[in-house]
């Protein structure tokens, strides 16, 4: 089993010195081994694509997540049939395999409900059962569920108690159970990777009360009391230093005092949301002692695929969403405090201040994405295997790295490392297998030489000995002006200095230029090159040069068609559009959504209210918009049209939406300001429904369903709608489309 946390970083499990209390993880590891020179690639979706093929990220094709694919064979986000998995390997060898929680590693342009599913993790990805999200996060109140392939919504609401963590607790338990009972001799292979703790951070609130004023002292001191408990637990060495809060960081002094609260309230919800999933791990573990196969099964807990995430802006941010648009300002402190009782819960989308983040990578440089510094790739690991390590709550220093993992395994299980699967010759795994320190603590590493990369941040171990240098910020959603030839590069060595606080540059220029060059023998070795600094950019992808499933101007949509993401339907951002549907009204009127796209913390919905059209725009969960028609649509087969004219002049401006029912206008309104980038992450576009969290303000999840019935929704760019009359045939409209395709 691998148990793999979503942005924990180093500093923050109890396990590891952390200020949240992780019990059942410290249990795991007076029982086992905790590693405390474990790395990760400093992002999701590489960490998870090196963990699960025992590659380097860019050798599958995996160097930044899926959402900022390029061309460049490094960054395709395409897996080569050259790297099998290894949950397809060992399901070759006889193992039952099943993944529960996160997939990160699905191309964009595969995620439609048509697939192709060959990324997917039951279909190349080597598991027999999935259950879970695609994508980078996922509100944990109301998730955008798959089970296999196929769409489902989760089995309770938010107010009957639903939380992702737990759902996908009881399924991983449930099918254990099933597993052991009707396949008992065979063994398994589990992925559990919860959403937890990815933004948003999303907690009942019984588990964010407990801690109650515990964060009030701030940042800055959290870090110098997690140094004390992390030298008393012996995780890191008495003589380690604390490296320095980088400039760009505020001090926790430094912050506004009627701002303090909001900030601690952040990490009070954090720390609730860690405790959580603490437990729910538990159950997990604790299920495997009840069915007696515990001290059987090799456990690898990784405490984070990245270090903690510094996305969240130095402030934090109540909808994470609007920082994803460069909308952060809108966020004023006033309106924060106004909200402050509403973090961690369905009404938030929230994510902490980077000074937490900072915080909880104690006692290193740095964040997630920076690849550069620890404080970005050292994640605590765990390794809890009664029956096959002797040793129990010691620690192993050995330098290792997120693709040691799949040879682990193997060497584990007995089994050899594939050459041909499928028919296809394998490239070598790259990874060490670490068995050779579980019971020798003093044995010599067998991984000399790592690099890294992400997002141009860069560096490279060897032998101890790092060179380093960070290029761009998390929290600053544009590329990088400086060249890559000015880059300031910094030299440690870890052999003396645990935590690369003491730079070396200017007293050793030779040995800098010497691992700079090995950085870049490495980097041509494994399909880093070339780098690539754009930010915002690459999540266009006329700008980055990958596939899109949608092209021209129009989109035709069928009734019950629904979890699209963004990327597989037609952009209308920043754009005139247009909106059509026929409908079918049956006598005694209908209601409910005709098509919406994204959720409570941004997009719009188009669906009849008391028998009257109406759209809604939901800006960035700030600021709504409703445009409603002045009469009832009576029985019978009509046209229902939402115009959407874009004032223009830039992103996210304003528009005049006006609404027709059967070609004659029926209503008109204003939306002042749009969206520029992004309705969300992970919510989708459904006809004749609203899935997960809802649009609009008049309805839920529950009572969004059409009561009618939709023939086809047509979304057409005003390149297209201009010469579109208000009333057309379906076939004429099909063929239009089609013509387009």
């Amino acid at each position: 089993m691998i148990i793999l946390l979503d942005d924990a970083g180093f500093g923050s499990s109890s396990a590891f010195g952390g200020p949240c209390q992780t019990p059942r993880m410290e249990g795991l590891a007076s029982e086992g081994l905790k590693f405390n020179r474990f790395h990760t690639t400093a992002l999701c979706s590489p960490t998870r694509a090196a963990l699960l093929s025992g590659r380097n990220h860019h050798t599958v094709g995996m160097g930044g997540v899926t959402e900022l694919a390029t061309s460049a064979p490094g960054y395709s986000s395409i897996l080569p049939n050259t790297c099998a998995p290894l949950a397809e390997t060992l399901k070759l060898n006889g193992y039952a395999t099943a993944q529960f929680g996160k997939c990160h590693e699905v191309p964009v342009w595969e995620t439609s409900p048509l697939g192709p599913f060959d990324s997917w993790p039951t279909g190349g990805g080597g598991f027999e059962y999935f259950y879970g999200f695609l994508g980078g996060e996922t509100n944990q109140y109301y998730p955008a569920l798959y089970e296999g392939t196929t769409a489902v919504e989760p089995s309770k609401t938010p107010e009957e108690g639903y939380h992702l963590t737990e759902d996908i607790t009881d399924r991983t338990i449930g099918w254990i159970r099933q597993q052991k009972a009707l396949m008992g001799d065979k063994p398994f292979f589990i992925y559990y990777a919860p959403g937890a703790t990815h933004a948003p951070h999303h907690v009942p609130e019984e588990w964010s009360a407990k801690h109650k004023g515990k964060f009030d002292q701030g940042w800055d001191m959290l870090r110098e009391e997690t140094l004390a408990r992390q030298k008393e637990l012996g995780v890191i060495p008495p003589e380690a230093d604390l490296t320095a809060r980088p400039d760009e960081i505020p001090a926790w002094d430094d912050i506004a005092d009627d701002l303090k609260p909001v900030l601690a309230r952040q990490m009070e919800v954090y720390a609730g949301f860690m405790e959580h999933t603490d437990h729910h791990i538990g159950r997990v573990i604790d299920a495997l002692g009840e069915l007696g196969i515990l001290d059987n099964t090799l456990v690898f807990l990784i405490t984070g695929d990245n270090g903690a995430s510094a996305e969240g802006t130095p402030h934090g941010c109540f909808n994470e969403i609007a920082v994803l648009n460069g909308a952060a300002a809108l966020e004023t402190t006033e309106f924060m405090v106004s909200r402050i009782d509403d973090f961690g819960t369905t009404a938030a989308y929230n994510h902490y201040a980077v000074g937490w983040a900072h915080a909880m990578d104690a006692p290193y440089q740095w964040t997630k994405q920076i690849a550069s510094h620890w404080g970005g790739t050292r994640n605590g690991a765990i390794v809890h295997w009664p029956n096959g390590i002797n040793a129990k709550g010691e620690v192993r220093s050995q330098f290792h790295h997120v693709i040691d993992v799949a040879p682990t395994v193997l060497e584990a299980a007995g089994l050899p490392e594939p050459q041909v699967v499928h028919g296809v010759e394998q490239k070598p795994i790259e990874g060490v297998s670490m068995r050779y320190t579980f019971d020798d603590p003093n044995a010599v590493e067998r991984r000399q030489t790592q690099y890294f990369e992400m997002l141009c941040n860069r560096g490279i171990y060897d032998k101890g000995w790092t060179a380093v240098t960070r290029h761009s910020i998390p929290w600053v959603f544009k590329a990088e002006e400086l060249p890559f030839a000015d880059d300031i590069w910094e030299l440690y060595d870890t052999n003396a200095d645990w935590t690369q606080a003491h730079d070396l540059a200017a007293e050793m220029p030779e040995k800098l230029e010497e691992l700079k060059t090995l950085f870049m023998e490495e980097a041509r070795k494994y399909n880093v090159l070339p780098l690539d600094d754009r930010r915002v950019e690459r999540f266009n992808s006329d700008l980055a040069g990958r596939p899109v499933l949608i092209g021209g101007n129009s989109q035709l949509l069928f009734s019950g068609m629904g979890r699209l993401t963004e990327n597989v339907v037609i952009n209308t951002k920043n754009k005139s559009h247009s909106i059509t549907a026929e409908l079918q009204v049956p006598d005694g009127g209908a209601e409910g959504v005709i098509v919406a796209q994204g959720g409570a913390f941004a997009g719009w919905s188009l669906y009849l209210n008391k028998g009257r059209p109406k759209y809604w725009y939901n800006m960035l969960g700030l600021q709504s918009f409703a445009i409603e028609g002045d009469a009832d649509i009576p029985p019978g087969s009509h046209q229902v049209r939402a115009e959407f004219a874009y004032d223009g002049g830039g992103l996210g401006k304003g528009a005049t939406v006006t609404l027709y029912v059967g070609g004659t206008k029926t209503g008109e309104g204003r939306v002042e300001v749009s969206v520029p980038m992004l309705f969300s992450v992970e919510e989708t576009c459904d006809v004749g429904r609203d899935t997960a969290s809802p649009v609009s303000d008049d309805y839920t999840p529950q009572t969004s369903r059409f009561t009618g019935s939709i023939k086809w929704v047509q979304i057409d760019i005003a390149e297209a709608a201009e010469n579109l009359d208000h009333l057309i045939t379906p076939e004429e409209r099909f063929k239009i489309a089609m013509t387009r395709q």
